[in-house]
């Protein structure tokens, strides 16, 4: 069961970036966010037993933070 969940966890990862019609740095800062979330949530997660449910938080935390610095500096550059 925990396959799956790890599995829906990199496919949002990739997913999420497509969605939005930003800058550059958006974009990459939120797939980097949402890859380094996932696998850190995996590793915190998998101490509790939730290694699944950790990479899905983790994911998606990253994906918001990362997203909100590559926008940042989007801004900065003039994007």
């Amino acid at each position: 069961m925990k396959r799956p969940l790890a599995i829906l966890a990199l496919a949002a990862a990739f997913a999420l970036p497509s969605c939005s019609n930003q800058g550059p740095n958006t974009n990459t800062g939120m797939a980097t966010g949402a890859l380094l979330g996932a696998g850190a949530g995996a590793i915190i997660g998998n101490q509790s037993g939730h290694a699944g449910t950790g990479a899905l938080i983790g994911g998606a935390s990253g994906a918001a933070i990362g997203g909100m610095y590559g926008k940042a500096k989007d801004e900065r550059e003039g994007y």
